[in-house]
């Protein structure tokens, strides 16, 4: 059986940010085993699974992207919404859109040190619909 819904995320900055808290609660009676698939419909951000303790995680994340793929290059064509648009979408495409996680005992089956990151590769990305599909 395949359970789905959407629900959308309010803006953030750009960033990487754990949203571990907010999916969880839109995931209401969860299997007692199964697996959940969580999508976003977008190609400027992405989701992650990652260490949700410490935050310079975080700002480390940021560092490498920022530099690894920088804003206002002019090797890219692709800037119609500005110079941060190209830089997004190869962010995104290097991420992905998607991350499964096991459900057990009706509870995400994540790490101790693991979180579900909202990668926001555009100055102002937002709202971000989120596509829930729960399988049992």
């Amino acid at each position: 059986m395949v359970e789905q819904f959407e629900f959308s995320l309010p803006p953030y900055k750009r960033g990487f940010h754990l949203i571990t808290d907010e999916i969880s609660k839109n995931l209401k009676n969860l299997p007692k085993k199964g697996i959940v698939n969580i999508f976003i419909r977008h190609t400027s951000a992405g989701l992650t699974i990652n260490e949700n303790a410490d935050a310079a995680v975080r700002k480390d994340f940021e560092t490498f992207f920022s530099r690894f793929i920088p804003d206002a290059t002019t090797r890219f064509e692709h800037n119609t919404e500005g110079d941060d648009d190209m830089p997004a979408h190869l962010k995104s495409s290097i991420i992905g859109q998607s991350i499964t996680i096991p459900i057990t005992n009706h509870r995400l089956n994540l790490g101790v040190w693991q979180g579900i990151y909202l990668c926001e590769f555009r100055d102002h990305g937002g709202r971000r619909t989120i596509v829930i599909s729960i399988i049992n």
